[in-house]
This record gives C-alpha cells, structure tokens and sequence, in this order.
C-alpha cells in the first residue's frame, strides 16, 4: 500500500509513437488537502475510489489505497466533488522493464504532459526515454490534487 513513484514533464509527444494503451479519463477530489486525498475516478468504463496519504520527505513514497467501484457509483460520487474535475488521457509505454503512464491534460489543464513511474525502491534505477523532460516528483504543483484547484493554464 506504499506507492513509489517518480514524477516528469513531457517535452515531446513523441511518447504516443510507443503507447500500449489509451485511455480517457475523468477524476475529482472529495477531499484534496496534501495530508490525504479522496479522489474519484472514471477510467474508460470502471470506477475508483482511491485515498492517498501525504508524501515523505523524499516525495518519492506515500500511503495509496485504490477500490474498483461500480461506474455509475463514481459518476454519482464525480457529482460531490470539489470545483475543477480534471479530464485526461492516459497513454502507457513500456521503456525497458518500467511502464510510463502519460497524462495528457484538456481543459483549464491543456498543454500539460506528465509521465509518472512507478518503482519497488525510492533509488531503483530506470531507462530514461528521450522524450521525458525535467523531473517535477517534489513540485506540489504537479499533483493532479492541487492542479483541480490551481489550473495549468492560470499559473
């Protein structure tokens, strides 16, 4: 239930060229403060209710713990939200033995392209694909939490 992961601009959309996968994806927060999220999420056709804790020190680990719901639950849930249900797409790509999820952001968010990473340690090492920017792991500001709230497009 601890999540490791690594968090990257996008400089290119030469990451679409390798994608295994597409898809789209609507979420919003029940509760968004940095001590712990309660986030809904509709992924294609499948509703999650995920709660995460606040990151360590490092910004690498925290507490995650995600349930598959019934779609028209996480629709209703979507309703209770706070302001600013964040839409996407998803794309993964293998690169070595990790796979990147690619988000690319629409609406007040348009023009943002995160890549995220998950690892087993905090210093595993990983293939870096030429098309991954600098890393934003420890930048609040890239948390799809506080972009619900703080749009790309406004900063």
């Amino acid at each position: 239930m601890i999540e490791i992961e690594r968090k990257f601009l996008v400089s290119s959309d030469a990451f679409k060229n390798d994608a295994l996968r597409k898809n789209h994806i609507a979420q919003g927060y029940l509760n968004s403060t940095p001590e712990r999220t309660v986030r809904v999420r509709i992924k294609g056709d499948t509703g999650y209710l995920t709660i995460k804790g606040k990151s360590n020190e490092t910004g690498l680990s925290r507490f995650e713990w995600e349930k598959e719901i019934p779609l028209e639950e996480a629709k209703a849930l979507l309703l209770l939200c706070e302001k600013g249900i964040i839409e996407k797409n998803r794309y993964e790509v293998q690169v070595g033995k990790h796979l990147f999820e690619v988000d690319e952001f629409f609406g007040e968010n348009e023009g943002l392209l995160l890549a995220e990473v998950e690892l087993q340690s905090e210093s595993e090492f990983f293939e870096k694909p030429h098309w991954l920017g600098d890393e934003v792991t420890q930048d609040q500001r890239y948390y799809n939490s506080y972009i619900s709230n703080h749009p790309f497009t406004s900063w």
